[in-house]
C-alpha cells in the first residue's frame, strides 16, 4: 500500500471534511425541503386574487364621490400598466426579475459585498417574488426560519405563476402609505390621476415607495421621499428605460402631491355618507372589503352647481356681517425667518375648507397685509384684498382678534382670481333638488363643509318653516271652497286672552305693512301673515293639521293652532322639497331616494330602488286641480311676490315656489319648482339665533336656489302645466283666475269679491296659539 504523503494529507482531510459538510448540508436541506416544501400554504389566494376592495360610491353619471375601507385600492391589469411605471419598480427593486427564478443570487451577492464594504445601512436583496410571498403568505420577522419559507414560497410561486401574474399581484397588493394599497390606487391618491396618466418624475416617485412607505412617504417626509426618487430615476438612467435627457428633465420635474385625502370629482360627502349607511345597514358583511359600488341618483353638474351655489349663498351672508378677526393665534419663538419651513408644517395641521385657505400672518398695517399662504407662497394683500378685514387692523380691536405677526387667518379668491382676506363662517346652510317625476334627488348639500360638521341639515335639521309653510293652509282651504281670487283682510288681528287661554296674541305681518282686502293670490305673492291666519281660522286648525299630513309632514310637529298659519311648526328640508314635489307634479307624493343602484365586483346588480312614479293613482295625494291652482299662485310669488328676483335672474317665467322667514330672522328658506326639478334651501345657525335684521328668505336663501337652477334648467325649455278638467276660468292676465266647478254657483263674481272681504267662521282654537 503506498503512504500518503504527510503534506497531502493537511490538504486532503479539510478538503474531504467540507465535501461531508456540504453533503450533509445538502442532505440537509433536501430533508427539509421534502419534508416543509408539501406543508407550504396553498396558492389558492394568488391564483384566486381577491382583495379587500373598498366600497366606492358614484354619482348616477359614473364619476367617483366617495371611498370606504380599510385599505384603499384599484385593481388593475398587468396590460393596463403603463411601461414606464413596470420600468420604474423593476429599477427600484428586482431589475433582474424577467432573468431568475425567484432568488437573485447574483443580487445576493452584490448586496453581501456592499454589506461588507459599506459597513453602514443595511442592503437587501428580495426579488419582487419573495416580496409577494411575504406580503401574502408571512410576517415581516426577520428569522431563518421565515427567510427559509419565504425562499421555498418564492419557488413554489415561479413554478405555478408566469412571471407576468406575479408582477400583477405586486403592483396591486403593494403597501404604499397612506392606506393606498398598489400603484393605481397611490397614482390616485398621491398625484390624483390615474396610473396611465403618470409621468417619468411621478412613476420614480410611487416606485421608490416599497422600501419604506413611512419614510419615502412625498407627503410626510417630502426631502426624504425626493432623495428616493433621485436615486429610482438614476437606475432607470443606468438600465437604459430612460434617456439623458428624460432623466434631466424628470429631475427638475416639480412634483404637485396631494396632502388631502379626499380629493374626489365633485363635493358630495353626504350623500356618500348616506349611500354608505344604507349600504352598511343592507349588506353589513364584507360592506367595506367586497369592492362594492354604489350608484347615486346624482348628477355631477347639478351637485356640482348646488355646492357653489351654497358656499358663494354662506359667505355673501357672512361678509355682510363684518370680519371677526383673527382664527387663532401661532407660537413663533422658534421661527427663524418668513420662509421657515416650521410654518408650513404648522399650517399643514390647519385643515383647508373648500377654498378657504389657512395663512399666517407676518406683518399687518393699516396699508398691507403680508402672509405666508399654506403651500408656501407668501401673498401681499392691499386695497379691497383686505378691506374685509380693516376695522381688526386699528389698535382698539380686541387684543385676541386683531390681526398681527403670528395671527392666522382664511385666504379665498376673489372672482379675477386674487387672494382676499376671508374668514370660517358660523352659519349653516342646506340645499336639495329633486326629480318630482320619481323622487330622485339630484343635488344634496347637507351643510358648508362636511368635515367640519357631519351633521346632515337636509335630513336631520328640524326647523321652523316661517312663510314657506303658507302654500299648504293655501292648498286646504282650496279643499274648503275658497280660489285664488277669494277675497281675504289684510289688517291686524288680536286674539284675545278668553280665546287663547293664555295671553293675547298679536301677530303682524313681516313687513308691518298692511293693504285691507285683496285677492288670495295677491296675499301669498305678499306673504301676508294676517291673510294666512284668517283663512286658517276658516278652515280649523285641525283640518289644516291632517291635510298638511298628505305632503309627508308629521302631524306631531305641527300642532293644532293658529301658529301654523306662520310655519311655527318643525320640518327638515327632505321634507320641504317632498312637499314641493306633489305641486310640482301635478298632485303626487314622491318619496325622495339617493340610491339607484348597489353591485358587486363583478358588476352584478344586489339591489335597485323601487321607486314609483309620478302619474300612478296608488301615490296621488291632493286633486289635480288643487295642484293647478297651487301652481298658478306659485309662480305669482316667483314673478310678481318675494321672490320676483327668481324669474328676473333666470329670465323664466315657469318657477314657482314660496319664500320664508321665521319670527326674529332666525331660519330664513326659500323652496320652489319648475317642472322637472324642485329644490329647497335653508340658511341658519345650529344654535338658533337671529341672522340679523332683513336677513330674509328672499334675501339670503334665495340666491342659493337660483344658483342651483341657472344650471339645473340651462336647456330645459319654458313649460307650464295645463289646466286639468273639472275647473272654471275667468278673468284675463294677471287676473286670471279658477275655481272647481262645483264652487262655482257658491263663488261670487270678482266685481262682489273687490267691495268686501270674504265673511269668515268663528276662529277653531283648540289651543292657545305660541309667538
Amino acid at each position: 500500500m503506498l503512504s500518503t504523503h504527510p503534506t497531502l494529507r493537511l490538504i486532503l482531510y479539510p478538503v474531504i471534511f467540507l465535501i461531508g459538510l456540504l453533503a450533509m448540508g445538502v442532505a440537509m436541506a433536501l430533508i427539509v425541503l421534502v419534508l416543509a416544501y408539501p406543508n407550504l400554504p396553498s396558492l389558492e389566494v394568488l391564483t384566486d386574487y381577491r382583495p379587500k376592495i373598498p366600497l366606492r360610491v358614484y354619482t348616477a353619471d359614473g364619476f367617483l364621490i366617495g371611498e370606504y375601507g380599510e385599505e384603499r385600492r384599484a385593481v388593475v391589469a398587468i396590460k393596463d400598466v403603463p411601461p414606464i411605471m413596470k420600468q420604474a419598480i423593476l429599477a427600484a427593486e428586482d431589475d433582474r426579475f424577467y432573468q431568475h427564478g425567484g432568488i437573485d443570487y447574483t443580487g445576493i451577492l452584490r448586496a453581501a459585498g456592499a454589506n461588507l464594504l459599506g459597513g453602514g445601512k443595511r442592503q437587501g436583496a428580495s426579488t419582487i417574488t419573495q416580496q409577494v410571498a411575504r406580503n401574502f403568505f408571512l410576517t415581516g420577522e426577520k428569522t431563518y426560519t421565515r427567510k427559509l419559507y419565504e425562499a421555498l414560497l418564492s419557488f413554489k410561486i415561479e413554478s405555478n405563476l408566469t412571471k407576468d401574474q406575479i408582477f400583477e399581484l405586486y403592483i396591486n397588493q403593494i403597501f404604499l402609505g397612506q392606506r393606498a394599497y398598489g400603484f393605481a390606487a397611490a397614482a390616485q391618491i398621491y398625484f390624483g390621476k390615474p396610473l396611465k396618466d403618470i409621468s417619468i418624475a411621478e412613476a420614480a416617485m410611487l416606485a421608490g415607495l416599497p422600501k419604506a412607505p413611512s419614510a419615502y412617504n412625498p407627503v410626510v417626509n417630502p426631502t426624504r421621499a425626493r432623495l428616493r426618487q433621485q436615486y429610482v430615476l438614476r437606475r432607470m438612467h443606468e438600465l437604459g428605460h430612460i434617456s439623458e435627457a428624460q432623466h434631466a428633465a424628470a429631475l427638475k420635474e416639480p412634483l404637485i402631491v396631494k396632502r388631502e385625502l379626499a380629493g374626489y370629482a365633485v363635493h358630495a360627502e353626504y350623500v356618500a355618507e348616506m349611500a354608505r349607511q344604507i349600504t352598511a345597514e343592507r349588506f353589513p358583511e364584507e360592506v367595506y372589503s367586497r369592492g362594492m359600488k354604489v350608484y347615486t341618483t346624482l348628477i355631477k353638474a347639478e351637485q356640482e352647481a348646488a355646492y357653489n351655489s351654497l358656499r358663494k349663498g354662506v359667505m355673501d351672508y357672512d361678509r355682510r356681517h363684518g370680519y371677526r378677526g383673527a382664527e387663532s393665534y401661532l407660537d413663533m419663538k422658534d421661527i427663524k425667518s418668513d420662509q421657515d419651513e416650521a410654518i408650513d408644517e404648522a399650517l399643514q395641521d390647519i385643515p383647508d375648507t373648500g377654498d378657504l385657505i389657512p395663512a399666517l400672518v407676518l406683518s399687518a398695517d393699516l396699508k398691507q397685509i403680508k402672509v405666508y399662504r399654506k403651500g408656501g407662497e407668501i401673498v401681499t394683500l392691499t386695497g379691497d384684498a383686505m378691506k374685509f378685514a380693516a376695522k381688526m387692523l386699528d389698535e382698539k380691536a380686541p387684543p385676541n382678534k386683531r390681526l398681527k405677526r403670528s395671527a392666522i387667518v382664511r385666504l379665498q379668491k376673489d372672482d379675477k382670481g386674487n387672494w382676499q382676506i376671508s374668514q370660517l363662517p358660523e352659519v349653516e346652510s342646506a340645499f336639495v333638488a329633486v326629480d318630482p317625476k320619481d323622487g330622485s334627488i339630484r343635488a344634496l348639500v347637507g351643510g358648508f363643509d362636511f368635515n367640519r360638521n357631519k351633521f346632515n341639515h337636509v335630513t336631520q335639521a328640524w326647523r321652523q318653516p316661517g312663510s314657506s309653510f303658507k302654500p299648504f293652509i293655501y292648498s286646504a282651504s282650496l279643499e274648503k271652497g275658497f280660489s285664488p281670487s277669494s277675497v281675504i283682510a289684510d289688517e291686524p288681528i288680536v286674539i284675545p286672552a278668553s280665546q287663547t287661554g293664555t295671553q293675547a296674541w298679536e301677530p303682524h305681518n313681516y313687513d308691518g305693512k298692511y293693504e285691507g282686502p285683496m285677492k288670495m293670490r295677491t296675499a301669498l305673492a305678499k306673504s301676508k301673515n294676517m291673510v294666512s291666519i284668517r283663512i286658517l281660522q276658516a278652515i280649523g286648525t285641525n283640518y289644516a293639521q291632517d291635510y298638511a299630513g298628505r305632503f309627508g309632514f308629521d302631524p306631531a310637529k305641527h300642532p293644532p293652532y293658529l301658529t301654523m298659519a306662520l310655519g311655527a311648526g318643525s320640518v327638515t328640508p327632505w321634507q320641504m322639497v317632498t312637499a314641493y314635489s306633489v305641486f310640482a307634479n301635478g298632485g303626487f307624493k314622491v318619496n325622495p331616494f339617493v340610491v339607484r343602484e348597489i353591485r358587486d365586483e363583478r358588476e352584478q346588480v344586489l339591489a335597485r330602488s323601487a321607486e314609483i312614479e309620478a302619474g300612478s293613482d296608488t301615490i296621488r295625494v291632493i286633486d289635480p286641480r288643487n295642484a293647478f291652482m297651487m301652481d298658478t299662485m306659485l309662480r305669482d310669488v316667483a314673478i310678481y311676490g318675494t321672490a320676483a328676483k327668481a324669474s328676473a335672474i333666470l329670465k323664466r317665467q315657469d318657477l314657482a315656489g314660496k319664500t320664508g322667514t321665521t319670527n326674529e330672522y332666525v331660519d330664513a328658506w326659500f323652496c320652489g319648482y319648475q317642472m322637472t326639478v324642485a329644490g329647497c334651501a335653508w340658511i341658519g345657525f345650529d344654535q338658533p339665533r337671529k341672522l340679523g335684521d332683513k336677513e330674509t328668505g328672499g334675501t339670503a336663501a334665495l340666491p342659493i336656489w337660483i344658483g342651483y337652477m341657472a344650471r339645473a334648467l340651462k336647456d330645459v325649455p319654458m313649460q307650464v302645466p295645463q289646466a286639468p278638467e273639472g275647473l272654471i276660468a275667468y278673468g284675463e292676465g294677471r287676473d286670471r283666475s279658477y275655481i272647481y266647478a262645483e264652487n262655482a254657483a257658491k263663488e261670487r263674481t270678482p266685481e262682489e269679491e273687490s267691495q268686501e272681504a270674504t265673511p269668515l267662521p268663528k276662529p277653531d282654537l283648540s289651543a292657545p296659539p305660541s309667538d
